[in-house]
């Protein structure tokens, strides 16, 4: 039996890419990948996301699709999100896929519905589909997929430089953010410019 894990990191960042990532197991004995530590990526060090990945490929394959900051503020992120878990089941043509939810719990049937829909197209037959909230925590496989994504996240956050972590919520990226503003210099290609805080530092800065 075949088995994928999906999940995310980054979604609610105005920097950076998101990162969807998935890790595939065909084998015998799923406790495999919960004796490597995989769990949520957020629940565990840097250093210990990086070693969980560098043993994955001894169990399975990872695989991630990484969606940029311009096809976020052209297009909508959840459908972005949706069709990059899309590909990754097409890719893999599991029997079982646990997924992390994207979505509020009301909102877990319609997304279903819709892989269900595509799948049912792309593959002429439909997986069986597990999205739960917190998967990554219930269901070692998720957490495979949340550290695949976290760490390539990580990676490219790092890239830009003292910019902490991309988040809103983070006075370090609000104030890398600001000087662009200050500055009147157009936003690099990493900046999320249609996100809400954007604006919201704009105005902050005529005040």
């Amino acid at each position: 039996m075949k088995i994928v894990g999906l999940d995310e990191a980054g979604r609610g960042c105005v920097l950076g890419p998101l990162v969807v990532g998935a890790f595939c197991y065909s084998g015998e004995d799923i406790d495999e990948i919960r004796a490597l530590g995989a769990t949520d990526s957020k629940k565990l060090s840097a250093k210990k996301r990086k070693a969980i990945l560098e043993r994955l490929p001894t169990v399975g394959e990872a695989r991630l699709i990484s969606i940029t900051p311009q096809q976020i503020d052209s297009g909508n992120i959840n459908a972005l999100e949706e069709q990059a878990f899309l590909q990754h089941i097409v890719y893999f043509n599991p029997d079982i896929v646990y997924i992390d939810a994207p979505t509020h719990p009301r909102g877990i049937p319609a997304v279903q519905k819709r892989l269900e829909t595509a799948l049912q197209q792309e593959l002429n037959r439909i997986p069986k589909l597990i999205i739960e909230p917190k998967a990554d925590l219930t269901y070692p496989i998720v957490g495979a997929a949340s550290i695949v994504a976290k760490v390539h996240r990580d990676k490219a956050i790092e890239a830009l430089g003292n910019v902490g972590s991309g988040y809103p919520s983070d006075p370090k990226t609000r104030n890398w953010l600001l000087g662009f503003i200050e500055r009147g210099e157009d936003f690099p290609s990493s900046v999320r410019t249609r996100w809400g805080t954007i604006e919201g530092l704009r105005q902050q800065r005529l005040l």
